[in-house]
């Protein structure tokens, strides 16, 4: 029965918090399917400074991401299976014409990150570091 009401409450979860290493939080979608996994941020007009969407995977894996139908810049980061940053890429533009570039990483991962454009930066991210949310 527990595992009915975990598996219940996870699937109603679209939003959660996330704690960077500077103190500071935002709020990202929580994205688990696949259909949600190909829609990403495409057609979004904007992200805010305090938003961002975290894509999480089954399994670790070199998940690559790519920016059709973007409006805006984004930070992209890949966490592995403890949370830390195992490859980042910044300021990356929306695909002006087809094909469209993939952005992956260099290391597994099994989270993905993306965030406003410049977050990185301000942030002072780095490979290693761990970024904290409860699942």
């Amino acid at each position: 029965m527990m595992v009915l009401a975990f598996v219940f409450l996870w699937s109603k979860v679209t939003h959660i918090r996330i704690f960077f290493p500077d103190g500071e939080t935002i709020f990202a979608d929580l994205v688990k399917t696949e259909e949600d996994r190909m829609r990403g941020l495409m057609f979004r007009k904007t992200l805010n400074e305090d938003q961002g969407m975290l894509f999480v995977f089954v399994s670790e894996g070199l998940y690559s991401f790519w920016m059709k139908n973007m409006n805006f810049a984004i930070d992209i980061l890949w966490l592995d299976r403890q949370r830390r940053i195992v490859h980042l890429e910044r300021e990356v533009p929306p695909c002006e014409k087809e094909p469209c570039p993939s952005y992956a990483p260099t290391l597994p991962a099994k989270y993905v990150l993306e965030l406003k454009a410049g977050s990185i930066e301000k942030r002072k991210l780095k490979l290693y570091d761990r970024i904290e949310f409860i699942l």
